[in-house]
């Protein structure tokens, strides 16, 4: 696997990790709240304080289509059947319920607050993740 540097976007990428700090700090300071997805989303209808948790998801889902107007959206494909992605959903799904929390969360909010909880949560997400595309791709016959 070796990155495809010709459409490499190192300035939208670079302005895209400081819009999603910039939107971290700003939820703790102005909501005193950590932006982890799993537990925003999770806590949609249960919250009293829901409001603020409905303008983030729908920001989320709206966001491609504001971008649209300053590029062109990539083009998607999907190379794996449905059954696949909503059995790698869940799986997701599942992996952050059972670490506290999703890699928003822990990677982005609790490594900056210097979590240790969070370090290891974030390590155990990006070492699982290796070790699935290395058996994915390798040892299984993937691409």
């Amino acid at each position: 696997m070796a990155i495809d540097w010709a459409h490499f976007t190192l300035g939208q990428s670079l302005a895209g990790g400081m819009l999603i700090g910039l939107a971290a700090v700003m939820l703790i300071l102005l909501n005193g709240q950590i932006a982890g997805i799993s537990g925003i989303v999770g806590n949609l209808f249960s919250s009293r304080q829901g409001a603020w948790r409905w303008a983030f998801v729908v920001g989320l889902l709206l966001s491609p289509y504001l971008y649209r107007f300053f590029s062109p959206l990539p083009t998607v494909q999907f190379d794996k059947s449905w059954a696949v992605y909503l059995i790698a959903g869940f799986m997701v799904g599942l992996g952050s319920r059972l670490g506290s929390g999703c890699t928003s969360g822990h990677g982005v909010c609790g490594l900056s607050r210097l979590s240790k909880r969070s370090l290891v949560a974030t390590l155990v997400f990006m070492g699982t993740g290796f070790a699935t595309v290395y058996i994915a791709r390798h040892l299984i016959g993937g691409e």
